[in-house]
This record gives structure tokens, sequence and C-alpha cells, in this order.
């Protein structure tokens, strides 16, 4: 199945150094190779980056690597396609907008005999169970508030719809609006909050370590989720099945 990576922070925060090691995830420490891709927001903006190409040989990822793009928000993923071509189409994360602002998603997983009735707003472009449950969480989302509600009631929302999806299979996926970012396990996710003091991480799947400390204020506070632990020395959270959770300026709210 696929891997996800998600970032929330307080303050703009680069991602380079936990995407240098989930890439290679992508058809080098893994078999990931189907395609990847990247959300980053920036303010009411969004840059967001995918290739069908594995994340380990593909430029794009490259220059992500190399490139400091500094955000509160990042959602990352890697796909093992279970439906859907390898194409550009199918690649994570998607992005729609509602309410006035951009939404990204991307799943882990694969949903069986998932095929709900769409509306004219929200329509699949690719052929992935993901982008169609993307495409009806929206949709539900929009139902149910007439403009942007805060993120405890997108909580709560998010905490119905997201069963009438999972008994379909295997639903890890991360959402993001910029404002913060959610996240549901059906089978396997891990967190780490790194706060002051900050100290030092090593790479799982690269050779590569960094001193936080170097690099961050007292006052900062940065939270990453991803599939599997990307760091040896860090002691990371395991998410319990059927658990969602909520991040927001740089740590867990719920």
């Amino acid at each position: 199945m696929c891997q996800l990576l998600g970032m929330n922070c307080n303050t703009p925060t680069d991602v380079t150094f936990s995407f240098t090691g989930f890439a290679q995830r992508g058809g080098r420490t893994d078999e990931h190779a189907d395609g990847w891709g990247i959300a980053f927001f920036e303010g009411a903006g969004l840059r967001h980056f995918v290739d069908h190409q594995p994340a380990c040989e593909s430029p794009v990822a490259e220059l992500i690597r190399r490139y400091p793009i500094k955000s509160r928000n990042v959602v990352a993923h890697i796909r093992k396609a279970t439906q859907g071509a390898v194409a550009l189409e199918n690649c994570h994360p998607f992005v729609r907008e509602l309410w006035g602002r951009y939404w990204v998603f991307a799943h882990n997983g694969n949903l069986e005999n998932f095929n709900p009735r769409l509306h004219a707003s929200f329509r699949p472009v690719g052929d992935t169970d993901s982008e169609r449950a993307f495409c009806w969480l929206m949709q539900e989302m929009s139902k149910s508030h007439a403009g942007v509600p805060s993120v405890q009631e997108l909580t709560l929302t998010l905490r119905e719809l997201t069963p009438q999806i999972a008994r379909h299979g295997t639903f890890n996926f991360m959402l993001s609006n910029g404002q913060a970012l959610w996240a549901h396990c059906s089978t396997k996710l891990f967190f780490v909050e790194r706060k002051h003091p900050f100290a030092h991480a090593h790479l799982a799947d690269e050779d590569l370590s960094i001193d936080f400390a170097r690099n961050t204020t007292p006052q900062d506070r940065v939270a990453v989720v991803v599939t599997a632990p990307l760091t040896t020395n860090e002691s990371w959270t395991a998410f319990r099945p059927g658990e969602l959770r909520v991040f927001a300026d740089g740590q867990a709210a719920g």
C-alpha cells in the first residue's frame, strides 16, 4: 500500500529533512514506486507537486529535497497502485476548493465497492478509490456547513463521516485546509511532536542526521505524522485503529 507524510507547525517550517527520508521509500528502501506528490500551504495559496515517476528517481522530488519551502501544513504521499493506472491524474495528494479555501487529501489503503453518488461540484478526474473518497468527503462537508466551520466543528463532522467510508476497507488518510491537519488511522499511522528542548534526529531510510536546536526557537512546535517512523532515535506515538486526530499549531489538538 501507499505511504503518507504530514507536517503541522505553529510557524512556517521546511520539511526537507523528513521528505529526504520519506522519498527513499518511493522505490529505493520500499516498493512504493507508482508516483508521488506533495502540497505546501502558504497563506491562502498552495504549492502542489505530483509526478508519476518513483520518488527516489524523480527530478521534481530532488527539487523538493533541495528547496526549503516553508509551510505550516504539508501533506505528502508515495504511491503503490491498487486501483487506477500509474498516471499523473491518479497521484496524491488531491486538491479541491471549498468555502474559498484549498483542501488537500491523501489516502493509504484500498476501498472495495465504494461508488458513492457525487454531484457536479466534486467529481474525480482520475479513477482511484482515493479521489472518490475525497470528493465524497468534500460533498458531505459542504452539506453539513454553510461556511468554514471551526477546527473543532470540522473534527466532529469528520468523525461522523469517516466510518461510512472506512467500512469499505483500509482508510488511512490525511486532510488539510491550511488551518490544521487531520489524520485517520485504519491500520498503521504514527506521529511525533518536536518542541523545546529540540534534539538530534537520524533518518531510518538515509544516512542523514540533523540538530533541530540549531534551526529553531524555544517557541517552535512541529508535529510530523507518517505511515512508519522516519527516524531511529525519536519516540513516535502509534495511532489506534479507527482513531482520527487533528493537529493544530504543531501539536495534537484532539
